[in-house]
């Protein structure tokens, strides 16, 4: 058993930083993208296709992108779960969606789709790090 390498084992030794941070990178930036250049397409299209709709969905509910304003916390949390999407949460920052309606109906409802859409993707980051460095 000593002398044998598993695939899992040949996967951690050519696992480079360089290449682990690439693959962080690219699936904060775009939902899904990393599992793309890991070879798991399905997945891929699914995350993308998922994240990036609940994303939407919050914007159409009214929901709130947050600012990260330190002298308010869960602000400032809520707003690190948001960016947690990558480009979709750049795009609508830079075109000044996602003000946020406090008086409409879907306000909360909207906020939750955004934060936890963002917190998802975060979680889809660590599985490609898993991936990448074969624990999966």
């Amino acid at each position: 058993m000593a002398g044998k390498t598993t695939t899992a084992d040949s996967a951690r030794a050519s696992a480079e930083p360089g290449t682990l941070t690439l693959v962080c990178v690219l699936g904060w930036a775009i939902p899904g993208g990393a599992h793309f250049w890991l070879g798991r397409r399905q997945k891929s299209a699914v995350f993308f296709v998922v994240l990036t709709l609940m994303f939407a969905i919050g914007l159409l509910l009214q929901g709130r992108l947050f600012s990260f304003d330190f002298s308010e916390p869960l602000g400032a949390l809520a707003a690190f779960a948001d960016a947690g999407l990558g480009a979709p949460w750049i795009v609508a920052r830079v075109l000044g969606a996602g003000a946020g309606e406090v008086r409409a109906t879907t306000f909360e409802y909207g906020n939750t789709f955004l934060i936890v859409a963002g917190l998802l993707n975060y979680l889809v980051v660590l599985d490609a790090y898993d991936i990448a460095v074969g624990r999966k």
